[in-house]
């Protein structure tokens, strides 16, 4: 059987790099940004490391803001500043409404029926409405406030107990374990543990979601090469649909086996009731009842836990910072009762550490966009097809928008109003546009009351005598972008509660 692979794949790339020359040919005549020397067949894939967004800064430092690169077959243009963000997620933000054809929203997401990777359209405008006013109002978002402060008050029992006994503890696995649960107990109406999602674990199995959803698929770039699957990726993803599928869809069934009255409805009950009533007024079953869950359940897992992680490390980095945030806190709540989501509206310097931390470490360092029509962009011929990745990263480290753009300085934000919605393309962490992400007020929310929380009631040490300065802070890229090591700090309680 060697053999017939052998010649199966030498057939595809001979094939595809005569399709490659054929396509070059047609675009020769009509104007591209610059772009870095090429390969037969790979394109620019060889120029792409572990952390792509790094490598595409530094093109970009040598390309230029707007430039031209070809991953396979599949012709991409790289946007590294805010003008240019805004030329493609404004000014033509419709035409770039689309995202990426991938096998993972394929396999994983129902075929593409989530609203993160839906082609845009009337169903994607449909979904995306439904979840935005049923799901992630500010209505809705408030009727979980106590179960938010129930979680976050026992997370700071656990660490009080830390505390007393002078424990290092994992910071990123414990906010995490935090979040994850006001997730499923706003999308569920109940907790769940690592056994609830197969045997690697309920957290391995949505790291092992985020991994897959940003790693690199031969699939997604050659045409054909998917069904050889030489990454082993679809055989991981597809064993990972069976393990979402399964498990959505016994919390749907209990769901609706065990229909009753509650005061505050999940996702899911919401969801059910509008799939039963058909008020959806489009075709609305258990397969777009899970894709959205999943959506909710995988973006809404690590987002604000890895936002957290990151801003805590850096106020641990600088003490200085870390002291005029609780002189703050202290200020606005005092040192005899918890800080609650009332008063987060009072936090300015919160806002600014926060936005600051949006700036240093993006959630998602590289945002995907498709291309729906042939146009010109900035006299650049931009091809029907193409990808289009806006370098969040890279914008955010701009020096000719940011002064001292490697230092964290949340003080920056103390003389300019930048917005986070997306309005500001100096600062993208949530995107922008039609495909802006919908979650963004609910991310916040969790993002300020459990930071504001953390620094409020404890002060935070290094273990073995590391000093401030010594913290690593090497990233890790996926489909959210994490601290490649674990953040390891003993907590020290310091209210007088």
């Amino acid at each position: 059987m060697a053999w017939f692979w052998t010649t199966v794949i030498s057939v595809v790339i001979v094939f595809h790099w005569f399709v490659q020359k054929l396509l070059n040919l047609t675009t020769t005549k009509k104007k591209q940004p610059p772009s870095p020397k090429g390969l037969p067949i790979l394109g620019h894939f060889h120029l792409l490391g572990k952390n792509p967004h790094q490598n595409l800064h530094r093109l970009a430092q040598k390309y230029g803001p707007i430039m031209f690169l070809r991953l396979g077959m599949v012709p991409a243009f790289v946007v590294s500043s805010p003008a240019g963000a805004e030329l493609f997620l404004k000014t033509h933000d419709l035409s770039f409404a689309n995202r990426h054809p991938s096998q993972a929203a394929e396999h994983i997401s129902y075929g593409s029926r989530n609203i993160a990777s839906a082609p845009y359209g009337p169903y994607w405008r449909n979904m995306r409405k439904l979840s935005t006013v049923n799901l992630l109002s500010n209505i809705k978002i408030n009727q979980f406030q106590a179960m938010r402060k129930g979680e976050l008050g026992a997370l700071v029992n656990r660490l009080r107990r830390a505390s007393d006994n002078r424990e290092i503890v994992d910071v990123g696995k414990m906010v995490t374990t935090l979040t994850g649960d006001m997730i499923c107990m706003m999308v569920f109406g109940r907790k769940y543990g690592d056994s609830d999602l197969g045997d690697k674990g309920f957290k391995a199995v949505i790291e092992e979601a985020l991994d897959i959803a940003a790693a690199p698929n031969l699939g997604d770039y050659f045409p054909f090469m998917g069904t050889i699957d030489l990454q082993g990726l679809t055989r991981r993803m597809k064993q990972l649909s069976k393990i979402f599928d399964g498990f959505l869809g016994k919390i749907i069934d209990n769901h609706v086996q065990n229909k009753q009255e509650k005061e505050t409805q999940d996702f899911v009950d919401t969801m059910i009731a509008i799939m039963d009533s058909g008020e959806a007024g489009f075709e609305f079953d258990h397969r777009h009842v899970k894709a959205v869950l999943l959506d909710m359940l995988i973006g809404g897992t690590d987002t604000s836990a890895v936002t957290v992680n990151w801003a805590l490390a850096e106020l641990i980095r600088h003490p200085q910072i870390m002291k005029k945030l609780q002189q703050e806190l202290d200020k606005v709540v005092g040192m005899d009762e918890y800080i609650e989501e009332s008063h987060l509206d009072k936090l300015d310097y919160l806002n600014f550490v926060i936005k600051e931390t949006f700036r240093l470490h993006p959630i998602v360092p590289l945002i995907g966009h498709k291309t729906m029509e042939d146009l010109t962009v900035e006299n650049f011929h931009v091809p029907k097809g193409s990808s289009v990745f806006v370098n969040v990263w890279s914008i955010h480290k701009d020096p000719n928008v940011w002064e001292d753009p490697e230092k964290f300085w949340p003080e920056r934000f103390s003389e300019t109003n930048v917005d986070l919605q997306g309005r500001d393309f100096r600062l993208l962490p949530f995107g922008s546009g039609r495909r802006v992400c919908p979650g963004y007020q609910l991310g916040l929310t969790v993002v300020r009351l459990v930071l504001a929380r953390l620094v409020h009631c404890f002060d935070w040490e290094l273990p073995n005598g590391m000093l401030p300065n010594e913290l690593d802070m090497a990233e890790h890229f996926r489909f959210v972008m994490s601290r490649e090591k674990p953040l390891m700090a003993i907590p020290v309680y310091r209210l007088h509660k």
